[in-house]
């Protein structure tokens, strides 16, 4: 490789590591906190996706200045959050908390099949995106390579920001501080008097919420059609089991590692490209089964 196919690879990594971070880091706020496997996170990526291309494509027609079209991203992905979340947390997950987790994996998968159906009755199987957010950023150049300021810039910018906003919420605000009680001890939270229901609904909320800004943020740079969230669940699962579940600095690490192995692969040996994350996580959990990043008695989130 020459030194602008690998500052191609670099780009491409680390713009695809902060998609995969931002779904991966609600699916690990979730297990840290509920200890569900949530198979539908994925579901709730795809619906961020698509709901960010329908809003999109809605504004369009009224030539919104580019910060207006930038906020329709994270604002579509909250209100997936805010009604789908809320929507699963209390019609599935309250129901099955606590049970025997291959019940819990089924219920969730069950879920997500329903979901799919949903979109499809909702946006059919014709493809969505938003390209006109990545055409309104330009590109920006260095050495010999020119790359989309959306995908270089925005997305690990938001990567790092919900990053950085999730673990200040967790230490510095009161609500963060009930869901790091709930997480370490659940019934004793409960006899200080915080309502777990509560924090499980905000929880889930806020990780859905992150689910869906992940979509949201792949809108512009690739079609959103069926099976997207399967595609995008099967990677995150990868990048929590790297990492060690409820690991969320560890989830940030893991998904760069992946991201960046496997855009190498795709300039290098396009034929492992797929395979890539997978024989990480296998070689990671041969050596350390728990994850990476686990360590003994560690805190879930």
């Amino acid at each position: 490789m020459n030194l602008d196919l690998v500052l191609l690879a670099v780009a491409d990594g680390v713009s695809y590591a902060g998609l995969l971070f931002m779904v991966s880091l609600g699916l690990t706020l979730v297990f840290g906190v509920m200890g569900i496997v949530n198979v539908a996170h994925g579901a709730l990526y795809a619906f961020g996706g698509y709901a960010a291309s329908s809003l999109t494509l809605l504004a369009m027609p009224q030539n919104p200045p580019t910060a207006a079209l930038l906020l329709i991203l994270p604002l579509a992905a909250l209100l997936v959050g805010v009604v789908l979340g809320t929507a699963i947390e209390a019609g599935l997950l309250r129901r099955i908390q606590g049970r025997d987790p291959i019940q819990q994996l089924l219920m969730t998968f069950a879920g997500f099949m329903v979901l799919e159906d949903v979109q499809r009755l909702v946006w059919g199987t014709q493809p969505y995106s938003a390209p006109e957010v990545i055409s309104r950023l330009g590109t920006v150049s260095f050495f010999n390579v020119t790359y989309t300021s959306y995908q270089l810039i925005l997305i690990p910018l938001m990567a790092l920001v919900s990053y950085a906003g999730l673990m200040f919420f967790l230490r510095f605000t009161s609500a963060g501080r009930q869901v790091v009680a709930v997480t370490h001890h659940r019934e004793m939270a409960t006899a200080l008097g915080i309502n777990a229901k509560r924090v499980g609904w905000l929880t889930f909320v806020l990780g859905a919420s992150l689910g869906a800004l992940g979509g949201a943020m792949a809108a512009p740079t690739t079609s959103m059609v069926p099976g997207a969230g399967a595609d995008m669940i099967v990677l995150s699962f990868a990048v929590v089991a790297t990492a060690g579940m409820g690991q969320i600095t560890g989830a940030l690490l893991a998904s760069l590692m992946i991201g960046l192995t496997r855009a190498a692969a795709v300039y290098m040996a396009p034929e492992w490209e797929v395979a890539v994350p997978y024989l990480i996580m296998v070689l990671v959990l041969l050596v350390r089964p728990d994850g990476l990043f686990s360590v003994a008695q560690a805190r879930r989130i």
